[in-house]
Parts: C-alpha cells; sequence; structure tokens
C-alpha cells in the first residue's frame, strides 16, 4: 500500500547532468525521479519508508543558461599525518592544479511540483498517519534535515506543501528521450534509465526502466 504528497518547489538555476557528457555539465531539460526523491529524502527521512516518485509536474518554460563555475579537480585526502595533527586536511582552492573552471549548461528560473508516495521497507515503523503528519507537519514549516538542492549544492531551493498542483502553461507531449530514473544501491549501484515524455507539462515516472 502507497500513501501519496505533493510538494512545489522552486529555485533560480538547477543543474540535473547528464551522465554522457564528460567534460563539461549539461543538464536534462527537466528534473530526474532521482533528483526529486533526493529533496524528499532531505525534508523527511526515515529507514521504514522508501519514497516512490510518480510524476513531476513542471510549471515554468524550459529555458537553459550557460554560465562558468570554479571547481577543484580532487579531494581532501585523510592520512596519517593528518590522524596525528601534523598535517591540516583540506584543499587550497587558489592553487592552480588544483583549481579548475568548467562551463556548465544549466537550467535558469525552474518550478515543479512533485507528486510522489512513499512504501514501507519493514513492518517496523509502518503507521501510515504518522509518516504523512510528519512530512507534511515539516514541510509547510520549511524543515529539512540539510537544504536540498537542484541537483549541485549551489543551487539550494525553496518548497512548500502543495494540496493541488497548478496547472501547467506547458501544452502539447515533448519525447525527453532517455533520462536518469535512478540508482540502483541495491545491485552495485547500477543506473537505471527510463523513456521520458511530457504530456501537457506532466511527465508520468512511473514507466520501465533499464539499465
Amino acid at each position: 500500500m502507497s500513501y501519496g504528497i505533493k510538494i512545489r518547489v522552486w529555485g533560480d538555476y538547477a543543474l540535473f547532468t547528464r551522465p554522457e557528457m564528460k567534460v563539461e555539465r549539461v543538464s536534462y531539460d527537466v528534473m530526474t525521479p532521482s533528483a526529486a526523491r533526493g529533496i524528499l529524502e532531505a525534508i523527511y527521512w526515515k529507514p521504514a519508508i522508501r519514497w516512490v516518485v510518480d510524476r513531476i509536474h513542471v510549471l515554468k518554460p524550459i529555458r537553459f543558461e550557460n554560465i562558468r563555475r570554479n571547481e577543484v579537480g580532487k579531494r581532501a585526502s585523510i592520512d596519517r599525518s593528518v590522524m596525528s595533527g601534523k598535517k591540516e586536511a583540506g584543499i587550497f582552492v587558489d592553487d592552480p592544479k588544483t583549481r579548475q573552471q568548467r562551463a556548465s549548461m544549466v537550467l535558469r528560473n525552474v518550478e515543479y511540483v512533485i507528486e510522489a508516495h512513499f512504501e514501507f521497507t519493514s513492518k517496523e515503523d509502518n503507521n501510515e498517519g504518522k509518516h504523512m503528519d510528519m512530512f507534511k507537519r515539516r514541510a509547510v514549516k520549511g524543515q529539512c534535515f540539510h537544504r536540498p538542492y537542484f541537483g549541485c549544492r549551489e543551487f539550494p531551493i525553496n518548497f512548500e506543501w502543495c494540496e493541488e498542483a497548478p496547472k501547467s502553461p506547458l501544452e502539447g507531449k515533448r519525447d525527453l528521450g532517455f533520462m536518469l530514473h535512478d540508482i540502483d544501491f541495491e545491485n552495485n549501484m547500477t543506473p537505471r534509465f527510463f523513456r521520458a515524455e511530457m504530456r501537457d507539462g506532466i511527465i508520468d515516472c512511473r514507466q520501465e526502466v533499464v539499465s
């Protein structure tokens, strides 16, 4: 049995990176189901439930913008000298060998309604009313475990509880091609894709997925 919710999310920028782009980051046309699930988990997550995204309502025209961002090309390493206190852990971003500038094709001025439900992962803590009330209370108050974002942490989002999804200004059918649906963490982190199609601004995510 499943229990559904709707939540409206919006922001200035979004970047849902296509995995086939190796150097420069290029966003999908719309938010991916995995990104939507990450937003829901940032607001309310419990081991007893699993979020499943049903539909994504696109409420703003799809607009791209090309920007450049400074990134680092490596991670901070933790070795024995750091553990013993002889050296500080960190990355010097001013080092030319560390810093790199990359172009990104991002989405501009985005707004969505995420329509999803949760399923129970075990027989423990399976009080559906409690989980629904806790999620709604946190969403109404703007509470979250960490600030949710659109693809990258530098693109934080705003969110609010939504009873009914507004009508999308987008009309007609649009084939978005194959899109990342989610990562199968129980099967060696296998990526799974689906053929995304937007009808009158609504993407049905309940389709057959392929690895």
